[in-house]
């Protein structure tokens, strides 16, 4: 049998109508002619309601009676019986009165829907699990009834039923909500404009984003692969600078304006050393854009604009977010910049330049490798050999116009600025050559390097040695500058790498990747071997293609015998050594810790270990010796020769000693399950297995008439291991019947939520509080709610690690009118590993009582 469709009304706020629209497609469905009756409906003594009602069938409620007072409820059952086509079921959020069969009303919802039932059903956005305490903090009404997203997600159709604010008032003041004594209550409270707009604003937002999930599953089911411009993606342009955090923001709300919008953060590195940006600023840019939702990118790049571009296409960017440039206006001689030129070649993809506080006020420039850059160092020889016959051929045009003091202040203007370009070399070139063109055309006599006036040549020596002494004060000064930037850039550097290290922060791959963007790399690995000899393996690694050996990486640091950081895309000049290898001992230190951790682990399964090794002598001593007794006792009698048994005893005795077995079977069983778990060694064998044909098998101890079993024969088969899946139903169903109370019995019923398939198996005995639901799964508890030589307490923990072994979940929660059910949770056969964990079910929540629900 197919499951039924579940169809659902979402309102924006009560009394919109989402009832009666479910009440006319009702009527709609009937006079088509489908068959169609009302399992619940609550009309709330409005007339358009009742009138919408009319020529419907009504199944009858359930009566049911709570602390003296008289209550109806749908009655489940007698929909099921009835078996329409259709059924409209009212309020999906509903809790249902205690003694009823399931807590929520969507609970029976999914019963009439695995009974292969249509339903119609509908609920208020402000019942939304997801949405309780943002509707409270907005409202100021907590909303005590609930229903899990999932249900409604789950639905096949979800419309919306929405009204304008002003209209919805209106229909109030009109009476066709509330009564007329309780409209200037409700008009002055709860549906205040601001409050009916904020539930409009969250209603719209969710069944966007579900409307956003039907695209994704239409494309996954059509395998369409092809870039759909339906989601935005937003990619972020960051330098580093100050900017970064108001350009996160902004393209955060620019994300949030559709349903799934994708926030990314790229930062371009160059390939020349240390980064320009401070790491300090980029970590903190980079935690901003994960507490945003976004991720945080960094490539390698020597032209900005192109490796951005580069980026946002191979995401699919839809749009790119820049800050507007912090450039001085001068500046813009040299180029466009990063944003003009981002926006000229971004094609269809939408360019947005944000201004912000730091625009325009310049920047302060990246520090170079060297104060003698290979762009420096060209300029500076150009200006040598252009700069003094420039200044020869303007002093011979203006000759007589000036002395010989005007005329070496201006080589002298030169030789300082070639030495602030080109450094110290350069300036005693230019020097040596000026004093040379000085001598030939301006010192007499003309045309001649001889000076015939000692006080000429005396000047010529001075020029010559100032030249030189100041090329070198300029020279000194730019290489101290340097250095003095280089120190900065490596003290917060390593103040950062001080700082997460105080902080204890262990994530490897967050740390090589820090080394790539602070260097400028391709890709980093830490590898480690074993001894001397042995082979290198990759602990961890960043960006493509790692070095897998030392030998093939460009940079390598050695941090121990067995443990060294590679990095590979150039060679680093040996400066940067010093701060690769602090990064290189935090590297160590990262690892160590995560030994140790793993240490730990180790440490506190052996100390497990022990603990079960201590209660197996403890159930060794007791429950074990239990049985054996019996069986010796009864041995003894039947042997006594002075002693004469009827058949009867004889019987009895046989029967004593066959029990005794089997109970020393049944201990001594768990007992080694439990140490398979313990050891790692069980291996199931998986396959497609029917609950119908392995459940039986499970009772084959139990007395039929205490249990009663609900196991659909639609339902889809299982992935599981049918020996291992016997033995934890066996167990689950021995512990009800063991705690149910006598003439109860234990229910166990089974069915399918997408993919995966619930059994539940559920007592009526004392129950288990919250806070020791987890504690029955492990090994030797019993909670003191069983007597002694009742088991050893290894039946739920070895039910467990089976349930697990076979990709599946075992939970425990509370039977609605008291009493404990177990939910074992497996796979549908063809579903894909981890789906049944994933889509468990949680242990019951905290729940207040139906009248305060009410």
């Amino acid at each position: 049998m197919a499951r039924g469709k579940l169809r659902i009304y979402l309102g924006a706020a009560p009394g919109v109508g989402k009832t009666y629209a479910m009440l006319g497609e009702g009527q709609r469905r009937r006079g088509r002619g489908s068959d169609v009756v009302v399992g619940f409906v609550e009309c709330h003594g409005r007339p358009t309601t009742e009138e919408a009602l009319l020529g419907l069938e009504v199944v009858p409620r359930r009566d049911m009676v709570h602390r003296g007072g008289s209550f109806t409820e749908m009655d489940v059952d007698a929909v099921i019986t009835r078996r329409p086509k259709i059924a409209l079921v009212d309020e999906l959020a509903h809790t249902n009165v205690p003694g009823s069969r399931n807590e929520k009303r969507w609970q029976d919802i999914e019963e009439l829907l695995d009974a292969g039932i249509d339903v119609i059903s509908t609920v208020n956005v402000q019942h939304l699990e997801s949405l309780n305490d943002v509707v409270e903090s907005i409202t100021g009404v907590p909303q005590r009834e609930t229903v899990p997203d999932e249900v409604v997600r789950r639905a096949d159709q979800i419309e919306l039923v929405d009204m304008a604010p002003e209209a919805l008032r209106r229909r109030m003041a009109h009476g066709n909500v509330y009564a007329p004594e309780k409209v200037d209550a409700a008009l002055s409270n709860y549906f205040r404009i601001g409050n009916l707009t904020a539930l409009r604003e969250l209603a719209l937002l969710w069944t966007a984003d579900r409307v956003d999930e039907y695209l994704q599953q239409y494309r996954s089911e059509h395998q369409i692969d092809a870039t759909w411009p339906a989601r935005e993606r937003i990619v972020v342009g960051l330098t580093g600078g100050p900017e970064g955090e108001t350009l996160l923001r902004r393209a955060a709300r620019i994300a949030t304006r559709g349903s799934g919008g994708e926030l990314l953060a790229v930062y371009v590195s160059r390939s020349d050393g240390l980064t320009g940006a401070s790491p300090e600023a980029l970590a903190r840019q980079r935690a901003l854009v994960e507490s945003l939702g976004g991720t945080f990118h960094s490539v390698v790049g020597e032209n900005v604009p192109t490796a951005l571009l580069s980026f946002a296409r191979g995401v699919n960017a839809t749009q790119i977010v820049l800050g507007s440039s912090r450039r001085k206006p001068w500046q813009y001689l040299f180029g466009p910049g990063v944003g003009a030129t981002v926006a000229a070649q971004s094609g269809d993809i939408d360019t947005h330049i944000v201004t912000h506080e730091h625009a325009g006020v310049g920047r302060v420039l990246r520090p170079l490798r060297s104060p003698l850059g290979r762009g420096r160092r060209l300029a500076s020889w150009a200006v040598t050999v252009i700069g003094p016959v420039a200044v020869t051929v303007i002093l011979d045009a203006t000759r007589g116009s000036h002395g010989l003091s005007t005329e070496m202040l201006l080589y002298l203007t030169v030789t300082v600025a070639v030495a602030l370009i080109g450094g110290l070399w350069a300036s005693i070139l230019t020097a040596v050559v000026s004093s040379v063109l000085l001598n030939y055309y301006f010192t007499p006599p003309l045309h001649n390097l001889t000076i015939a006036d000692p006080e000429n040549m005396l000047a010529l020596g001075i020029f010559v040695l100032v030249a030189l002494s100041v090329a070198s004060v300029v020279d000194l000064a730019a290489r101290r500058t340097h250095q003095a930037a280089r120190s900065q850039a490596e003290a917060q550097t390593l103040s950062f790498l001080a700082g997460s290290v105080l902080r204890g922060e262990q994530a490897l791959p967050a740390l090589l990747d820090r080394v790539r963007e602070t260097f400028g790399m391709e890709s980093v690995a830490l590898l480690q071997r074993e001894g001397h000899h042995s082979p290198w393996s990759c602990v961890g690694s960043v960006g493509p293609h790692p070095a897998i050996r030392p030998d093939d990486a460009d940079v390598d640091v050695p941090v121990s015998d067995s443990l060294a950081l590679t990095l590979s895309g150039r060679v680093l000049p040996a400066e940067d050594r010093r701060v690769l290898g602090a990064f290189a001992a935090q590297a160590a230190v990262v690892l160590e810790r995560r030994q140790l951790v793993a240490e730990a682990a180790q440490a506190r399964q052996l100390k497990e270990g022990n603990r079960i090794r201590t209660a197996l002598l403890a159930a060794v001593s007791h429950d074990l010796r239990t049985p054996l007794a019996t069986i010796k006792a009864s041995v003894s009698s039947l042997r006594a020769e002075d002693v004469s048994w009827s058949e009867e005893d004889e019987a009895e005795l046989l029967a004593a000693i066959e029990f005794g077995a089997d109970r020393l079977d049944t201990l001594i069983g768990n007992l080694l399950d439990m140490s398979r778990l313990q050891t790692g060694t069980v291996t199931p064998l998986m396959g497609d297995i029917g609950l119908d044909e392995v459940v039986p098998g499970a009772l084959a101890g139990v007395a039929e008439e205490r249990v009663a079993l609900d196991i659909p024969e639609t339902l889809p088969a299982v992935c599981a291991d049918a020996g291992l899946l016997e033995r934890v139903l066996a167990n689950v169903i021995e512990n009800a019947v063991k705690h149910n109370p006598p003439g109860r019995r234990v229910h166990v019923s089974a069915g399918a939520l997408r993919d995966r398939v619930e059994l539940r198996v559920a007592d009526r005995g004392p129950g288990v509080p919250d806070e020791s639901k987890g504690r029955i799964f492990e090994p030797f508890q019993r909670l003191g709610d069983a007597p002694k030589g009742n088991g050893v307490g290894l039946g739920l923990a070895v039910a467990r690690g089976f349930a697990e072994a076979m990709d599946g979940t075992l939970t425990a929660e509370d039977t609605p009118g008291g009493g404990l059910t177990m939910v074992l949770a497996l796979r549908t056969a063809g579903s894909p590993a981890g789906g049944a964990v994933a889509g468990s079910t949680p242990a019951a929540e905290e729940r207040t009582t139906w009248e305060e629900q009410r």
